[in-house]
């Protein structure tokens, strides 16, 4: 599944692609060994990748926390905007997409650098909270759990550090009166860090949608 980034223009897209070429073959080869692995094509797309690393670089990040691993593909892209010495904290409810993710580190040259924590995210945070203040907490999991992964975020994300969430558009229903659970988790999320007077946020225009805050106080 190919993603959008915001654009859907294919001049431009086939210009962007060209020009930043966001995907090498490594992150080619996570996706492919996921594929193959049977593991949804659900990760980030390869500009979405991208702007996730500029924006790990931009903030210097050295300690951070991935909530939502897959094969690797995202957490690869914080790892390569982290210095040598960086460590990614990375949370993922599946042995069996962990299991793909670490090969993935591993022919990535990360593997010294990652912590894969299995379980209930909710549940694996808490034994990380010693190892922070952290610089970057980036969410792409389970959608309806977002407003609790911002309270974890706003209790351990240092002043100055980031928060990143994924598919804040809401699959293109992000502004529906809606019962979905995933939708309403969302959308509260969003509510929830616009309002916090701890962050300043917004949204990036990317094909899903991309949150960004920054921790003030």
């Amino acid at each position: 599944m190919q993603k959008s980034f915001g654009c859907s223009d294919p001049q431009i897209i086939s210009y962007v692609e060209k020009t930043f070429a966001p995907e090498d073959e490594i992150l080619k080869n996570v996706k492919e060994t996921s594929i193959k692995a049977g593991l949804p094509p659900i990760q980030l797309g390869s500009m979405d990748a991208l702007h996730l690393e500029i924006l790990t670089r931009a903030c210097q990040a050295r300690r951070a926390v991935e909530i939502g691993t897959l094969g690797g593909y995202s957490g690869i892209a914080i790892l390569r905007g982290m210095d040598k010495k960086g460590k990614l904290f990375t949370c993922e409810i599946s042995e069996r997409h962990a299991d793909v993710a670490r090969e993935n580190f591993k022919k990535a040259g990360f593997t010294k650098n990652v912590e894969i924590l299995i379980g209930p995210a909710l549940k694996t945070l808490p034994t990380i909270e010693s190892k922070g203040p952290f610089d970057l907490v980036f969410i792409d999991a389970d959608k309806e759990n977002y407003p609790a992964y911002l309270t974890w975020a706003e209790k351990n994300l240092k002043v100055g550090g980031l928060i990143l969430a994924d598919n804040t558009f809401g699959f293109g229903h992000i502004a529906d009166v809606t019962d979905d659970e995933e939708i309403k988790g969302l959308q509260e999320f969003n509510k929830k860090l616009a309002s916090n007077p701890r962050f300043r946020a917004t949204i990036l225009p990317t094909g899903e949608g991309l949150t960004v805050g920054v921790k003030v106080k």
